[in-house]
């Protein structure tokens, strides 16, 4: 299990590491094509900080108001506010926000810019059908989301993937008003146009896959029962109810893929099919 999460990092490391050159790039073609290549690159980097600094601070906020979850206190449901107390304890973490969605389909999410300013949320479904080992599971997976920066690292990779997707409209007006020669321009605006959002999407679509292997084997270690969080993913898999406010822009955080299972779906998947996390998660307990 150490070594999955190790071998996770060192993939994940390098994945960004090819979105943020392609992001360069797509900048740098920009600004050649205009005939100032570093101010091309100069514009990458102004609308991608622009963009971080929202995202950054506002991601919370969005991914609640989105998905329904409303902030909770420990009378509300002590179970759950203990459970997450208990784990947080456990791995060294500020005690996060709890939130509780009203929806009967069983899932949960952790969003925050760090772990001062974390947020755990479950729905109604996934507290009336999980016991209380399975329950612990879940948390811990979503306690691992924020110990390991993984909320972090889908802000940045958010932000490349719209950074890539303005500067392919920019390409796109640009073409035919420049003096530099507009075939070359066109050339290049159909490709970020085409390219682009289809690459930044596959590598969002990896380093999402790798994020919930790597956070279902630190919740095991933290609970040092992978069982109970196998359990709980054979019982989401089985759930025949969806939940009614998922978003593709929220999709990433949850525990399991949120939309109804179709070949689209499975395609652009933001996470990777629960039995082989299941297959892991048993595999590592021989």
């Amino acid at each position: 299990m150490y070594q999955q999460i190790a071998s996770n990092k060192r993939r994940t490391v390098i994945l960004v590491i090819v979105f943020i050159a392609l992001v360069t790039l797509a900048g740098y073609g920009y600004g050649y094509a205009q005939g100032n290549p570093w101010g091309g690159l100069i514009l990458a980097g102004v609308i991608s900080s622009v963009y971080a600094l929202f995202s950054y601070y506002k991601s919370d906020r969005v991914a609640l108001l989105t998905s329904g979850a409303r902030i909770i206190k420990k009378e509300d449901h002590p179970l759950l506010w203990n459970t997450v107390e208990t784990l947080a304890i456990a791995s060294g973490l500020p005690m996060p926000r709890v939130a509780l969605i009203e929806d009967v389909a069983m899932n949960a999410f952790a969003t925050g810019r760090n772990t001062e300013h974390a947020v755990v949320a479950v729905t109604r479904g996934l507290l009336t059908n999980l016991t209380k080992t399975e329950l612990e599971g879940v948390i811990a997976h979503e306690m691992s989301h924020v110990k390991n920066e993984d909320i972090r690292l889908m802000t940045i990779v958010v932000v490349l993937v719209g950074t890539l997707a303005i500067l392919a409209d920019l390409t796109r007006f640009g073409i035919g008003g420049n003096r530099r020669g507009g075939g070359w321009l066109a050339i290049v605006g159909i490709l970020l146009l085409i390219l682009s959002p289809l690459i930044g999407t596959l590598i969002q679509l990896a380093i999402g896959r790798q994020r919930e292997y790597l956070a279902d084997a630190s919740g095991s270690l933290l609970t040092r029962y992978p069982e109970g969080l196998a359990s709980a993913l054979e019982k989401l898999k089985s759930d025949p109810h969806r939940l009614k406010r998922a978003t593709h822009a929220t999709a990433h955080l949850f525990i399991t893929e949120p939309f109804k299972e179709s070949f689209l779906t499975r395609a652009f998947a933001t996470h990777p099919p629960i039995e082989k996390r299941i297959a892991r998660l048993r595999g590592a307990i021989q």
